[in-house]
């Protein structure tokens, strides 16, 4: 067993299932997202995406550009939901949550990539 591969591992799933529990729930209901849950989100998303870059194969750069496309977006959904709360008058809408919802879905669809990405790289690796 290789430490490095299950570290690696664990915060591919750990951003995913987070990601997941943050989608989860009416898209406009601002009581059933919670913003800590996207900043923890967004972070593990952080610290996945600093382990893929020593990764040099093939395999490797794809599975940064999927980090790469999902911490675009939550980082996306991180501002527009400050710029609601903090700079605007309207505060937070039914409509700016179902953006900030949008937003982590699309990023929640880049890590299932990654995840089969790492399941395909799991079964080829020849024992």
């Amino acid at each position: 067993m290789n430490p490095e591969k299950v570290v690696f591992g664990f915060f591919i799933v750990l951003a995913l299932t987070l990601n997941f529990g943050f989608f989860v729930g009416e898209i406009d209901n601002p009581e059933h997202h919670h913003v800590w849950e996207l900043f923890v989100v967004v972070l593990v998303n952080l610290v996945a995406t600093v382990l893929k870059f020593g990764d040099r194969t093939h395999m490797g750069a794809l599975l940064l550009a999927t980090s790469l496309v999902a911490m675009l977006q939550l980082i996306g959904a991180a501002l527009i939901w400050t710029i609601a709360v903090h700079a605007t008058e309207a505060g937070m809408t039914p409509a700016v949550m179902a953006s900030i919802v949008s937003l982590s879905g699309g990023a929640m669809i880049a890590n299932v990539v990654s995840v089969v990405l790492l399941v395909i790289e799991t079964f080829t690796l020849r024992r």
